[in-house]
């Protein structure tokens, strides 16, 4: 019998169309003779293919998707449908998907940052969800606002602007007469190596890695993206409590969270927590995630766990 041809992850992007919703999702099989069902929420600033590089990483356990989230990766947001990006209706939304796409089959979640805080927000609300869950994992994830270590002259201006632009009408403004390519480009030049994104890229690399940036900020919603923005800096989902354990993967140096703070809240609400540090000295990737670069945040002990028989 002849062996598959390989083909990319990006060979598997396919539309999506959920809930009167129009966006895409990864569907990577498996590379190897695994057949773990992956389910990947990418975070707040992101695409499917920003996270690419973990899709590619990721199939050598199982078959990975990843869906858009509603305003992001240039999907269709809720306010298209007059509702309105809550952390409950982003978890309403996932929890659709899981019914759709998996019905009676088991899964492993993995949340990226704020895509945790909604599979975290989702398996509260779906016990039957949670009860389908084999492994839930966290790739820098958070649950609670005061995870947060922004020193207050960042996170004030954030919350400001936040504030403003998650308005309608400031939101077009921004959306269409703000966020354009010069703009964008002279924010990063003016920004240099104080931006973590830029440091230790020659020019060359630079320019790729803003051009990508152009493409996130004009496929994602800024509505939404500066709602969620609100959402992240109030979050607090310690409340109920989901019986099954999670595993944390934690950057060495993450600029956005206290690794201590988010331990003890993932403590409140799940069975049992196990942290996996990683030596990075980022939150995240780059902008575009290569497999090396995503293979940082896949540690030998994740990589153990996935390796085993669901």
């Amino acid at each position: 019998m002849s062996k598959r041809k390989y083909s990319p992850a990006s060979d598997y992007i396919v539309p999506l169309n959920i809930n009167d919703l129009q966006g895409r999702m990864l569907k990577a099989p498996s590379t190897s003779m695994k057949k773990r069902e992956i389910l990947m929420i990418y975070g707040h600033h992101s695409s499917l293919e920003r996270m690419i590089g973990f899709a590619e990483e990721l199939r050598r356990y199982g078959n990975v998707t990843m869906p858009d989230l509603p305003g992001f990766g240039g999907m269709d947001s809720l306010y298209s449908v007059k509702s309105k990006p809550t952390l409950d209706n982003l978890a309403d939304y996932l929890a659709a998907f899981v019914k759709l796409r998996y019905k009676r089959k088991r899964l492993t979640i993995i949340g990226m940052s704020f895509g945790f805080l909604i599979a975290t927000k989702m398996l509260q609300k779906y016990p039957d969800i949670a009860q389908k869950v084999d492994l839930v994992i966290s790739v820098v994830g958070f649950v609670h606002h005061e995870d947060f270590i922004l020193p207050n002259k960042i996170k004030l201006p954030l919350r400001v602007m936040a504030s403003i632009f998650s308005r309608k009408v400031p939101a077009w403004f921004m959306q269409n007469f703000i966020l354009n390519a010069p703009v964008i480009r002279l924010t990063y030049k003016l920004g240099g190596d104080k931006n973590s994104k830029l440091k230790g890229f020659n020019e060359q690399e630079r320019k790729k890695l803003v051009d990508f940036e152009i493409i996130l900020w004009k496929i994602n919603d800024i509505r939404t993206y500066m709602d969620t923005t609100i959402t992240m800096f109030r979050a607090n989902v310690c409340d109920t409590q989901i019986g099954s354990p999670v595993h944390h993967v934690a950057a060495e140096v993450d600029r956005y969270f206290d690794n201590h703070r988010v331990e003890q809240h993932l403590e409140i609400i799940y069975e049992a927590v196990y942290v996996i540090p990683v030596n990075s000295k980022v939150h995240a990737p780059t902008v575009v995630a290569t497999p090396k670069e995503a293979a940082e945040f896949i540690p030998t002990k994740l990589r153990r766990l996935l390796s085993k028989q669901p």
